[in-house]
């Protein structure tokens, strides 16, 4: 069935329910392109927009650039009470009952995360095409507590990238191929691609992705935003299509630190953490800091070292002490047992979600079912890349397996205690620094990814050990975007978010994309 069918057909594009089918010619009165929440909120208090109307600015945005014109394909669903949910929060308003930080304010979530809506989870996937859930995951629930109008689902890379060893990010059955907001031609990474163009090409305030392994700092970093993989615990994986409960979690994906942060403490089920240093993010300077700073990885691109040298001199000038630290021989061991362990994660994880849904609806109900529908369905699901890590994870045994647990062992070791943790100690380093990936590489259907660009060790290593690491962007590289990744010790979210801060407000680096009609 073609894309636009189905998603009309399932009334995710149709905004009846909400007062009427929006037209390309929407409201053009508030234009919401590069406000950050606090600027939206200043609108919002003052009277210059009302929810309802930024509401429609955003949707207009999205038929005019996503759905058509250039078609970014960012936008997998549209919630069609979007814009009931912003007229009751105007009442709310009118009513001086504010609900928190969020009230009225547009946000988009990843398409592999619950909500109550008339809108499918679906993964990416046609067999989850009708998954209707009958409850908000957690952090949307806390979204909405905060009053935030859940106005979308994202594209994603189906299955959050975890289907085939040469999958093409940002493309998924359902949603097509998303395309990076700084260049259509251009990879915009996964598997939050959707979150990540969705957020910089302001089709929304602010977005959610989901993290396994570099989900959400590397969309982030090649579309030019602020990303934040929180400390693993800190949100509810509960509602969430998963890869791995040990690695698993969701994070706000944002143009500005300021509203990360915010997007951050309202998903949290617990406060950030900041250290030693206060709480305040603005009044936070780095005088004092000691952050150790890691080699360029091999591959980067010649202007990401740049760009990198640039960001140490600014933290240096405001007053962070740099320490030269070297990675450890441990990260060396990470690749083959994550995976390893990933294929045995997924399979058990999988199989209790799939247990949990509506087989009226889905029709799958574990691992082996989903394999055989996207072999029945291969005009819709493998045209451009298959499923061998499917094959390979259904091939696995249960968690109690020696080789599970022999991997599990070895991540812990080489990732933690003899990796992230010992560079934390060195010479009292507070925070870890590193090149992000990027520039972005050409989406190739033919080869797949070919995840170059230079992905930072530590990164991958705070993913593997639940360690919260962001990235925020640093400069242009012939027109896309790099960044700079912190990573901080397990459970000093907050301590990222203020050496960021202090980063932006220093360089004030992020360059917004020029769509194209």
């Amino acid at each position: 069935m073609d894309r636009r069918v189905f998603i009309k057909t399932a009334g995710a594009l149709s905004l009846a329910a909400a007062g009427g089918e929006l037209s390309l010619a929407a409201s053009d009165a508030f234009d919401p392109t590069e406000q950050s929440i606090q600027a939206l909120q200043r609108s919002l208090m003052s009277g210059a927009v009302t929810s309802e109307a930024l509401t429609q600015a955003y949707l207009g945005r999205i038929a005019r650039f996503d759905h058509h014109g250039p078609e970014y394909r960012s936008v997998l669903g549209l919630n069609p009470d979007a814009l009931a949910a912003a007229r009751a929060l105007d009442g709310e308003r009118k009513s001086n009952k504010l609900r928190g930080p969020l009230h009225g304010i547009p946000i988009i979530v990843k398409d592999n995360i619950e909500t109550r809506d008339a809108v499918a989870t679906t993964a990416g996937s046609w067999a989850l095409a009708r998954s209707q859930r009958p409850a908000d995951a957690p952090l949307v629930a806390r979204l909405r507590t905060a009053g935030a109008i859940v106005l979308a689902k994202a594209n994603l890379s189906e299955w959050a990238n975890f289907r085939s060893t040469r999958s093409s990010s940002g493309w998924s059955g359902i949603g097509g191929q998303t395309r990076n907001a700084y260049a259509r031609d251009r990879n915009p990474s996964g598997s939050s691609a959707g979150s990540a163009v969705a957020a910089a090409a302001s089709f929304c305030a602010a977005a959610i992705g989901t993290e396994t392994n570099g989900s959400i700092l590397s969309p982030s970093s090649l579309n030019g935003l602020v990303g934040l993989k929180p400390t693993v615990g800190v949100v509810s994986g509960k509602g969430v299509v998963p890869i791995s409960p040990r690695q698993d979690t969701a994070g706000p994906m944002c143009r500005t630190v300021s509203d990360a942060a915010v997007l951050a403490a309202v998903i949290a089920e617990r406060p950030l953490g900041y250290g030693a240093h206060g709480n305040d993010l603005e009044a936070f300077r780095l005088r004092g800091v000691r952050i150790g700073a890691m080699p360029v990885p091999e591959g980067a691109h010649p202007d990401t070292a740049r760009l990198f040298a640039d960001a140490r001199t600014v933290l240096a000038r405001e007053g962070a002490v740099i320490i030269d630290l070297k990675s450890p021989s441990a990260f060396g061991e990470l690749e083959e047992p994550e995976f390893e362990a990933l294929l045995y994660e997924f399979k058990a994880a999988i199989n209790d979600y799939l247990a949990t849904l509506d087989q009226s609806q889905v029709g799958v109900k574990s691992l082996a079912d989903l394999i055989a529908f996207n072999t029945a369905h291969a005009n819709e699901e493998l045209v451009v890349f298959g499923q061998e890590i499917f094959d390979m994870a259904e091939a696995r045994g249960p968690l109690t397996d020696a080789v599970y647990q022999k991997a599990v062992a070895t991540l812990q070791r080489a990732a933690d205690t003899e990796g992230l943790a010992p560079l934390l100690g060195q010479q009292g380093a507070e925070v870890l620094l590193a090149p992000s990936n990027g520039p972005a590489e050409l989406i190739d259907h033919v080869w797949g990814d070919r995840r170059g660009g230079g992905w930072s060790q530590i990164a991958g290593a705070a993913a593997i050990a639940g360690y919260p690491s962001l990235t925020v962007p640093a400069g242009l590289v012939s027109g896309l975007p790099v960044g700079i990744t912190l990573v901080g010790n397990r459970n000093q979210d907050g301590l990222l978010l203020q050496v960021a801060r202090a980063y932006e407000r220093a360089a004030n680096p992020r360059m917004p994309p020029h769509l194209m009609v």
